[in-house]
């Protein structure tokens, strides 16, 4: 069984209780609760509920009070034992009970001493159910004992020289707290040189001078008894080596220095511990200190280490400047050695500390009272732990269990009682008593058997208000044994409420993570247990938030002028709401220039103190709010223009009136920025399927703030708003709450659905499905239904998942069916969609075409005739039919060649087609085969053809060669095409003078089987265009041209096809052929020459031809040469090398001159190749600045020879 009582509470936290299960349904920490108008007939062991602690020091001073309380049903009576024997109050005048409670009061301010009731006391606590005991409680009274009477002799030490100066206090309860102070009461500094150890004494790692003083002093302080001791004061005098020289010399022995070595640097050494190692003992959950004070100079500086691990980081501390190492809640792992290090510059000194951690018995588990039904069974547990092994003791009603009475359903093993089979005799209460050589663990548990129907215990029909989007925490604590169950239900006829949306904790209460409108009703808590239901009625309305829909501004004034803070709160009707202004999260200031009115904060002729943060802050007794600005005040400034920008975002928007498929939308307008709003805009998002992705949903004028929205089933709705004026749209509004509206069946079936097969015996029907905003509600899934269209067969359906394809398997071959795509949910189905026909899958055609008939049109030409297949030979659906043709054999050349076939496809049922584009004189062959969707089907017999005889295509080539005075030869190749059996070729030609014009046209037939023919009889230096083509018997061919020149040599002829340009190259090439032409040109040789001889008559009688003295004496700075680099004037240069020209410096154009040739020619004066002569016979290139650039060495010239070139031929 088992049983739970919780007190009545308001609200509950959000976390869960935990219960913790025993064996046999044990449960922990239960108690009857007191309430007599609840359960006044219940009865209850006493349990002590408090008492003094175990050691309990006391002051003396006043009257001694032991604590000992404790409750139970009856109420228990309480006794006491002192030293282990019973403590009889009523013979001690002194010492008296407390009415209802078992505290004693020992009156000792009148008479008597605290000493005298020094002792171990214990309290029993006794109802019928049995019997709880206390701790033993140990009463001392404090002492704070004087320091003995003792002579003290001054201290006098050299500068550097270590000291300890002891304190050692009186021993008092309990131990004193420790502090050198002087006469003035002022603390003495202390320092890393200086410092106050553990044990009271004043440690000096090496005294310095300004140490010296008469009044240290050691005060004790018992806090207690709130008094201060205080020891004798020591003299410290502090010199250097100089003084005591001089002070030993006024006749000081040695003897009386506190030490005599004088005080030299030295290395560190330890002034405690003593030693290099040494052992600490502490308790388990202390605070572990360790210290090590160091002597030596420099001054040591400590360090501290754990040799075998880390020290721990959260709980590790340094006092006394790090010479005290402390280390908080202390368990075993903290075991192990520390070490202490002490450093100056001459060296190190190491103190090793071991630790060991012992421990007083501490829980594990403690025992817990156990409630059981009669007859039932339970476990009482007491487990703990310590250092070492605590020894666990049970007593029953404070009796040792061995010698208490026998209990038949108790057993006990070791920390364990079992409970079997319990009766109401077996109530009781039992003692766990865990003890090691550190301390000891007391703990009662009762055993209470009772059987009782569930009882409520939270009050009936209890309002709770809750702000909407929190968590509402409805109570009912219930009792009962066995332990009730707990079920809740909401509304008359409503169901158990499940953890799905709700949380039933195991206290009772009914959690409502996030109460929303629809939370608001009457909740039912049902307890039930083998004896009996009860229940209880709660009540919870939900409230709207209190909000500020209009928040205080940042604000810049200036001073003087008159600011104003708007606060616009929006509140649930039933609640109102408290306005309070702020400033600076004060109050406003009590000043007549502020005023509150409504939702307005003014504030008048503002001052520069005026500027801050204030804060509206509203208040029900649900929630609250708050919003701040600042207030900036700055001086006078012009009045800026106004500013036009796009609209502020509306904000607090706001859901309504919300149906199934519904909902109203309200916001407010943010700031138009000087212009108005136009229209609002309102986009939604569906979370549930579109997360993120905004759609538009409606626009309306800009002077609305509310718009009554068509909504969709099944669509978590979020809307924003956007204002727009003539500058632009603002940026959207913060997203409204979301709204789920309610699901519902499909409104709309998919569409495009097909059925369309893959395999001869399958039908593929597919749709395309609906998107998660047209589903209308959860389970998505679609109905497919078929049957044969021509059949009477019945609708086969089958319900598929979210998907857009179906297969139906083992159907005959291309046959028409009836579908049907039908969506549902879980709400239920779309309308009935409407059928669509599909066929199954197609297989290859079986039979083939029929009656296939060729009729020849003409060569290139022919049409095809055949009889159509049956329709149900198809197997698909007819697409055509096909034929495949192909040249077989050459009429002409009877050989075989590469078979190409070729494809032609007709549309439809057609029973004849056109071939062109054929080969005449040729043999074709071909057959038809029919089309569907699967393929081609077999073909028909091959039926052959001829193509009649075409005209030939154009010579494969003409060329002429041989060209003579008078004849011309031609050559040519056969037509790539004859298309039949040629018959001859036709030549046809005629002249072109030299004006382009054509002459007369010749005809001249030749034999087929000619290549080759020579023209005679032609006109000498005449050009010809020649037609060629060759003929069957059906007509003649293309034609190819040619055009060519009869001449004396080769140069006239011309290649195939040449064009205008080089016609016109040719007649160049004609003029230097002529014999006037060449006259010409010996006329002109003849000329040159007779120049040449008379120059050099000249020139042999009167010395050289005079050209540079005439430059000399005609010094024209316009006709003198530039050089070519640096436009400077000199000598006449050559155009490459830039080179003056001197006597035998030139060269003739073949470059060959040698030494002894002639130094005086023409060439030196007529600037190479390009000198010529005047009409009266004189040198133009005398005054030339520069010769034309001479032909490279080995180059000729590829121009036409000219009378100049003669020149130089000649030269």
């Amino acid at each position: 069984m088992q049983l739970k009582i919780m007190p009545k509470k308001k609200h509950f936290s959000a976390g869960r209780v935990p219960l913790i299960l025993f064996l046999c349904q044990m449960i922990s920490a239960l108690d009857v609760p007191l309430d007599s108008k609840l359960l006044g007939d219940l009865v209850q062991p006493p349990t002590i509920t408090q008492q003094s602690p175990k050691d309990y020091i006391i002051d003396p001073r006043e009257n001694i009070v032991i604590q000992c309380e404790a409750k139970g049903k009856p109420p228990p009576s309480f006794s006491w034992t002192r030293n282990g024997t019973h403590f009889d109050i009523d013979k001690d005048p002194l010492v008296t009970m407390k009415p209802g409670s078992g505290t004693l009061v020992i009156n000792i301010m009148s008479e008597g001493k605290a000493e005298t009731y020094e002792g171990v006391y214990q309290c029993t606590a006794r109802n019928e159910r049995g019997a709880a005991i206390s701790n033993n409680i140990v009463v001392r009274p404090s002492r704070s004992p004087l320091w003995t009477k003792e002579r003290l002799e001054s201290i006098i030490l050299h500068n550097g020289q270590s000291l300890v100066l002891p304190c050692r206090p009186p021993i008092g309860l309990p131990p004193a707290i420790i502090f050198w102070m002087d006469n003035s009461f002022q603390r003495l500094p202390q320092s890393e040189r200086v410092s106050q150890g553990l044990n009271g004494d004043l440690y000096f790692s090496n005294v310095l001078p300004e140490d010296t003083r008469e009044d240290y002093i050691c005060y004790a302080r018992f806090n207690h008894t709130q008094t201060i001791q205080q020891k004798q004061p020591i003299s410290l005098k502090v010199i250097s080596v100089d003084e005591l020289n001089d002070t030993i010399a006024a006749n000081l022995s040695d003897t009386e220095f506190y030490g005599a070595k004088p005080g030299k640097e030295r290395p560190p050494t330890f002034l405690t511990p003593q030693g290099t190692e040494s052992r600490k003992e502490e308790l388990r959950g202390n605070v572990l200190s360790l210290e090590c004070i160091a002597e030596g100079l420099p001054t040591p500086i400590i360090y501290w280490i754990k040799e075998d691990g880390t020290l721990p980081v959260n709980r590790t501390f340094y006092q006394n400047f790090k010479k005290t190492l402390q280390i908080t809640q202390v368990s075993e792992a903290d075991s192990g050695n520390y070490q202490c290090i002490a450093k100056n510059t001459l060296g190190a000194v190491h103190h090793t500390i071991s630790v060991t951690v012992k421990a007083a018995p501490y829980w594990i588990s403690a025992p817990q009272n156990l409630v059981l039904s009669p007859g039932e069974n339970g476990t009482l547990i007491c487990r703990a732990n310590g250092n070492p092994k605590p020894r666990i003791g049970w007593l029953t009603n404070g009796v040792p269990v061995e010698i208490a009475p026998d209990d038949p359903s108790r057993k006990i093993d070791g920390d364990t009682i079992i409970f079997s089979n319990v009766q109401e005799r077996s109530s009781a209460v039992y003692q766990c008593n865990a003890s090691n050589e550190y301390g000891y663990l007391l703990a009662n548990a009762f055993v209470n058997v009772l059987a009782e129907p569930p009882r409520i215990l939270t009050s009936a029909n209890i309002l709770y208000q809750v702000i909407a989007n929190r968590p509402a925490l409805l109570d009912c604590a219930f009792f009962g044994s066995p332990l009730p169950t707990i079920e809740w239900f909401k509304g008359t006829k409503g169901s158990a409420l499940h953890e799905d949306i709700y949380v039933l904790h195991d206290n009772g209460t009914l959690e409502i993570p996030v109460a929303q409108k629809d939370s608001t009703g009457t909740y039912t808590c049902v307890a039930r247990n083998k004896l009996g239901m009860a229940k209880n009625e709660v009540h919870l309305e939900i409230k709207d938030p209190t909000r500020i829909i209009k928040q205080p501004e940042y604000a810049v004034v200036q001073r003087g002028s008159k600011v104003s803070f708007e606060c616009k709160v929006k509140h649930d009707d039933t609640l109102i709401p408290t306005i309070m202004w702020l400033k600076d999260n004060g109050e406003l200031p009590n000043d007549e220039r502020f005023s509150v009115d409504k939702d307005h904060l003014v504030v008048t002729d503002v001052s520069d103190d005026d500027g801050g943060m204030y804060t509206c802050a509203a208040n029900t007794t649900l929630d609250s709010v708050s919003a701040s600005a600042v207030l900036r005040v700055v001086a006078p400034t012009p009045t800026p223009a106004p500013i036009y920008d796009v609209p502020n975002p509306p904000f607090d928007l706001e859901l309504t009136n919300q149906l199934d498929k519904g909902v109203q939308l309200s916001w407010t307008p943010g700031d138009d920025n000087n212009s108005p709003i136009t229209k609002f805009i309102i986009e939604y998002e569906d979370a549930m399927h579109e997360a993120g992705i905004w759609h538009h949903q409606t626009e309306v004028s800009g002077t609305q703030t509310t718009a009554q929205l068509t909504l969709s089933p099944y669509v978590n709705y979020s809307f924003r708003v956007m204002a727009e004026n003539s500058i632009g749209r603002s940026v959207p509004s913060e997203a409204s709450e979301q709204y789920l509206t309610k699901a519902a069946e499909p409104d709309q079936n998919p569409t495009a659905v097909e059925g369309l097969g893959t395999e001869p015996d399958n039908l593929v029907i597919t749709w395309k499905p609906l998107n998660g905003f047209e589903s209308n509600g959860p389970g998505l899934q679609y109905k497919v239904s078929w049957r044969q269209k021509d059949g009477d067969d019945e609708w086969t359906s089958v319900v598929v998942a979210n998907v857009s394809k179906y297969i139906v398997s083992g159907t005959p071959t291309f046959v028409p069916y009836l579908i049907k795509v039908q969506a549902l949910n879980d709400v239920g189905f779309a309308p009935e969609p409407a059928a669509v026909m599909g066929h199954s899958g197609e297989d290859l055609p079986m039979v083939a075409p029929g009656n296939v008939r060729v009729n020849v049109v003409n060569s290139t030409l022919a049409e095809v005739h055949w009889d159509p297949v049956p329709l149900k030979s198809v197997r698909g659906h007819l697409q055509g039919y096909r034929i495949y043709y192909w040249k077989a054999q050459s009429s002409s050349k009877r050989n075989r060649r590469h078979i190409e076939k070729k494809i032609l496809t007709f549309q439809g049922n057609k029973t004849h087609g056109m071939l062109p584009g054929l080969q005449p004189y040729s043999h074709y062959v071909l057959n038809v085969r029919v089309v569907n969707g699967k393929g081609e089907g077999p073909a028909s017999t091959d039926r052959g053809f001829h193509t009649p005889e075409g005209v030939p295509s154009a010579p494969s080539s003409l060329k002429i060669v041989n060209p003579t005075l008078d004849s011309l030869t031609l050559e040519w190749d056969p037509p790539s095409h004859p298309n039949g059996v040629l018959t001859e070729y036709t030549l046809r030609y005629q002249p072109i003078n030299s004006t382009h014009e054509l002459g007369p046209l010749v005809d001249l037939k030749i034999p087929a089987n000619k290549t080759r023919w020579t023209l005679n009889h032609l006109n000498f230096s005449t050009r010809y265009k020649f037609y060629f083509y060759a003929q069957t018997s059906v007509g003649s061919g293309s034609q190819i041209t040619e055009e060519a020149i009869t001449t004396v040599d080769e140069a006239g002829i011309l290649p195939p096809d040449v064009g205008a340009g080089k016609a016109m190259a040719s007649r160049q090439v004609d003029i230097a052929t002529q014999g006037w032409f060449i006259g010409l040109m010996c006329a002109v040789a003849l000329l040159i020459l007779i120049l040449l001889i008379v120059c050099f008559i000249r020139r042999n009688k009167g010395g050289k031809y005079p050209v540079k003295e005439k430059e000399d004496a005609h010094a024209d700075p316009e006709i003198q040469p530039m050089k070519e680099d640096d436009g400077t004037f000199g000598e006449y240069s050559d155009a490459e090398d830039h080179k003056p020209l001197k006597k035998g410096s030139r060269t003739p154009s073949d470059r060959t001159v040698k030494k002894e040739d002639s130094d005086d020619s023409l060439v030196d004066y007529g600037e190479g190749v390009n000198g010529q002569f005047n009409e009266d016979g004189s040198f133009i290139g005398q005054y030339s600045g520069k010769k034309e650039k001479e032909p490279a060495e080995g180059n000729e010239s590829s121009e036409a020879p000219s009378p100049v070139n003669a020149m130089n031929s000649f030269v």
